[in-house]
């Protein structure tokens, strides 16, 4: 297959690691992979980044696990090329259930340019999504209140 990303890698991500696989194609056209675990908390995230940057890693794909990506996503923006991917659209192999082995497939799908990002707006909009997501819930939460106290 024609590979696309010549220096990429994969995150497994999990709400307390982080299992991470590049596949790196050298100027002889030989092609070697690095693995390494991580945790999630910010200087784990930090060493992920600066891990990353010093293999000249450019593309980094990772599946969108419940809430778990989006720290790892802000460390890296900027950084990096992210691609935050639908679970459901990297069709696990089967036997592949290792987190390694996840790791290893989701470079390799995004070394040959098999991925497809989801949309992921910018961060200002982010921002203002969040603060009206929480003023909903404050609206909401004042409503409860004003009806229980009604209520009593």
């Amino acid at each position: 297959m024609n590979v696309v990303y010549e220096r990429c890698a994969g995150l497994d991500v999990h709400k307390r690691t982080v299992v991470v696989c590049t596949n790196i194609l050298d100027s002889s056209g030989r092609r070697y992979k690095e693995r390494q675990t991580f945790g999630t908390m910010m200087p784990d995230l930090l060493r992920l980044r600066q891990w990353l940057k010093d293999l000249e890693v450019t593309h980094v794909a990772m599946e969108s696990t419940a809430n778990y990506w989006k720290p790892i996503f802000n460390v890296l923006e900027g950084h990096l090329e992210v691609l935050v991917v639908n679970a459901q659209h990297l069709k696990a192999v089967p036997g592949r259930k290792t987190d390694l082995k996840d790791a290893e497939w989701i470079a390799d799908l995004l070394q040959h340019g098999l991925l497809n990002p989801s949309f992921i707006p910018p961060a200002p909009q982010r921002e203002v999504r969040e603060l009206t997501r929480y003023r909903m819930s404050l609206t909401e939460e004042r409503t409860r209140l004003i009806n229980r106290l009604q209520k009593t």
